[in-house]
């Protein structure tokens, strides 16, 4: 990273809000990966601590009540990130429904930017959810990186401390957050000379 570039801003959305989730651990982990790097900066956006509105309004209506105040808790960090990685489980083939909920929830907050993923679950690692959330990625402008990181029966990959005792997810996470930051400044780059046009 050249000396004046300022780090990306990484916003972390993680995508399940099930009750005894296993999000943490995972989220922790990547975020202690994170840290280590001068080039991006996280914020972590945990959907079950920051909760949306679940009915969206009639095209062109307002909000429901209260809707404003929960989503001043997300839009404007979503809105000051120059990429994102999305942590998601599988759920039935697929993502959270919180998940889909905050995509929906917003729009230009995605235009031109990198999404990375991090999915966990059984024998699949939930790459059947990524793979559906790069359509739905791709319809909101955003663009995602080839690598990510899975985590295949993922309770069997960490300790008792949520120490991760896989090192190949470790060299994954490098390749990831790699792909990302080259996205994330070329992607800041171009915008901060052409707007992105979607």
């Amino acid at each position: 990273m050249p000396a004046t570039a300022e780090p990306l801003r990484v916003a972390v959305l993680v995508g399940s809000t099930r009750e005894g989730r296993f999000a943490p651990v995972v989220t922790k982990w990547l975020t202690g990966h994170l840290d280590q790097r001068e080039d991006l900066r996280a914020d972590v956006v945990d959907l079950a601590q920051t909760p949306l509105p679940t009915v969206l309004p009639a095209f062109g209506q307002q909000p429901p009540p209260g809707s404003t105040e929960q989503l001043a808790l997300v839009s404007p960090r979503l809105a000051a990130a120059d990429a994102f990685v999305l942590v998601t489980p599988e759920y039935n083939h697929s993502f959270p429904a919180s998940l889909k909920n905050a995509i929906d929830w917003h729009g230009e907050e995605w235009h031109g930017k990198p999404v990375g993923f991090v999915s966990y679950g059984g024998l699949s690692g939930g790459l059947r959810a990524v793979e559906q959330l790069r359509v739905v990625m791709a319809e909101v402008n955003a663009t995602t990186i080839r690598n990510t990181v899975s985590f295949h029966n993922a309770w069997s990959r960490f300790d008792e401390d949520g120490t991760c005792t896989d090192p190949a997810a470790d060299t994954a996470a490098k390749a990831l957050l790699d792909q990302l930051a080259w996205w994330g400044h070329a992607l800041r780059d171009a915008k901060s000379v052409r707007g992105y046009v979607a």
